[in-house]
């Protein structure tokens, strides 16, 4: 049997959230660039991504345990299909979409190229690995380098997608603790570099996509106690520059994306910016990585939905009649599915949101506004992160059980979204650590400002909704309490850090359920009579009810303090 295909994505849904999204008003009023968004520019912009995605995105999927990547003689070879679908995606201008104009970009807000990443990985989320990076790397040259001989030679290449880009920063014995890197930086004395070490897990670190790669890459200099950031090319002049692809990880999934380990023998480098400041200044693409790994989260997870909801409708199972009835007459499997559904509409409202508010943060000339625009986006940041991950890999699992056996099988792509998402939670920062960033830099460190944002936004969009459906809308005002009750709590903590560690990631889990049910009662409002506008405030009803006892749940885990962990040394 040729396996099932994920079915192409419905962008009435997405075009409806984006009208109703907070903000993106606003954002028009800021840039000439913003301003050409218009509803009617996003609907084109989306309905061409879905066409590119369920072409030759779909049909690249469908060869990933066949077709991936291969390392041979020191050089990593993708198939021909791979090379051909890069070149299409790079001539189709999708990298630049969010790029600045005076660079070369489209100029479009974050939010539009949210969208469209999360269009293109629900039909292939390895594929959506060097995009990334490339992006990532287009900003940190751009905000630290003025050296005009590097702005010239790499940023137009690299938005033309003609040359590649990695941000080598993982280490053995160094991944999330960057404090302990080991590759070593030596200045030659003409303002070139050195590097010598070895870097780990390093997502398209080697490949024939591109004609060049450059690596942005932490290392350690005898000038400093910080570490520092380097440009550091694959080829000078067309030789080698002393980078190897020492071997390709076998993984779990995302099978098209080669996770490569790189060594660096006294290869040349660039300082970008100042010596010692390399992990702040890493801080200009914090904001696009964790918003992209939200997106990837939730294009797979709507794959997921979409799947198991398209596979319910035709499968006849049970009922009492001569004839099956389609499992979709099933209560248990109504559940599930509306649970996909509204978890995924609920997380796309979100994280639009949060990628209005991060522009916001940047363009607002208000300074009162953009402080709170700031403040939001940061606080929603390990949010967006942690729900992206984990609801890929939970609506996948779902949509495994709707299909039952079938789902179990390759005859079907359930199972490869599954096995794509489970690294999701790990990297850009595990849960566990997201979770404590929320705790110490967000509520601890910044005072909680942006909860506070947060709480006004979420109070006030709930209480317009409250006119319409007053018993839902105090679900969601009850699981918006319990997180500034629990916050609370937890702000007593600084002096006994170890009890509000012991509950972070709860604390993390709770701030999800509340930010889910803000979005929730914002879609729950939607006003008109389209389909689209009648399932979106049904959905939006049904996930707040469900959120509530998560919340309850998630509030008591959070304040359990360190004595919850007691029975840890039984373990040794």
């Amino acid at each position: 049997m040729t396996r099932a295909s994920i079915p192409s994505i419905d962008c009435t849904s997405l075009q409806v959230q984006l009208a109703a999204l907070p903000g993106l008003a606003r954002l028009r009023e800021l840039s000439p660039g913003f301003s050409e968004a218009t509803d009617e520019t996003i609907a084109a912009i989306l309905e061409q991504a879905a066409a590119f995605a369920a072409d030759r995105l779909e049909a690249l999927n469908a060869q990933s345990d066949i077709a991936a990547p291969r390392l041979t003689d020191g050089v990593v070879a993708t198939s021909q299909l791979h090379r051909e679908v890069w070149r299409d995606y790079a001539e189709g201008g999708w990298i630049a979409l969010d790029l600045p104009e005076q660079l070369g970009g489209q100029g479009l807000p974050l939010v539009v190229a949210v969208a469209v990443q999360e269009v293109f990985d629900r039909h292939c989320a390895a594929f959506g690995m060097l995009p990334v990076p490339v992006r990532s790397a287009v900003r940190l040259i751009d905000a630290w380098t003025s050296d005009d001989g590097i702005r010239s030679e790499w940023l137009p290449k690299l938005i033309a997608g003609e040359w590649g880009a990695t941000i080598c920063i993982s280490e053995v014995g160094a991944g999330s603790d960057a404090s302990r890197i080991r590759t070593k930086a030596v200045a030659r004395g003409d303002g070139r570099w050195s590097i010598t070490g070895e870097k780990q897990w390093i997502s398209f670190g080697g490949h024939d996509l591109t004609g060049r790669i450059v690596h942005c890459l932490l290392a350690r200099t005898d000038g400093a106690m910080g570490l520092s950031l380097f440009l550091v090319p694959d080829r000078i002049d067309g030789a080698d520059n002393g980078v190897v692809v020492r071997n390709i990880e076998h993984k779990l999934g995302l099978h098209l994306s080669p996770t490569c380990a790189m060594g660096f023998e006294n290869a040349t480098g660039y300082l970008l910016g100042e010596e010692g400041r390399g992990l702040s200044q890493m801080f200009v693409m914090i904001t696009n990585m964790r918003m992209a790994v939200g997106a990837m989260g939730l294009g797979i997870a709507s794959a997921a939905a979409d799947t198991a909801l398209g596979y319910a409708r035709q499968r006849l199972q049970g009922g009492s009649g001569a004839q099956p009835l389609p499992i979709t007459a099933h209560a248990d499997v109504q559940r599930m599915l509306m649970s996909m559904q509204s978890n995924v509409e609920a997380a796309r409202a979100l994280i639009y949101a949060a990628a209005v508010e991060a522009d916001l943060a940047r363009t607002e000339t208000d300074a009162e506004a953009r402080r709170e625009s700031s403040a939001l986006a940061q606080w929603l940041l390990p949010i967006i992160k942690t729900l992206g991950g984990e609801l890929a890999f939970t609506t996948a699992d779902t949509a495994i059980q709707v299909l039952g056996g079938a789902g179990y099988t390759t005859d079907w792509p359930v199972e490869q979204l599954l096995r794509d998402s489970r690294v999701l939670p790990i990297f850009e920062g595990t849960t566990g650590m997201q979770g404590l960033d929320l705790l110490h830099r967000r509520l601890w460190k910044d005072g909680g400002e942006g909860l506070r944002v947060f709480l006004t936004r979420a109070k006030a969009d709930i209480a317009a909704f409250a006119s319409r459906n007053s018993e839902t809308a105090n679900a969601a005002g009850e699981i918006v309490e319990l997180l500034e009750a629990t916050a609370q709590q937890l702000a007593q903590m600084t002096d006994r850090p170890r009890d509000g560690e012991a509950g972070a990631t709860a604390f993390l889990h709770l701030a999800i359920d509340a930010a889910l049910g803000w979005s929730a009662a914002r879609l729950a409002k939607i006003d008109g009579d389209a389909p689209a506008c009648v399932r979106l405030r049904a959905l939006g009803g049904f996930l707040i009810d469900d959120l509530l006892a998560r919340a309850r749940c998630h509030a008591a885990m959070a304040t359990r303090g360190a004595a919850s962990l007691d029975g840890f040394s039984t373990l040794t």
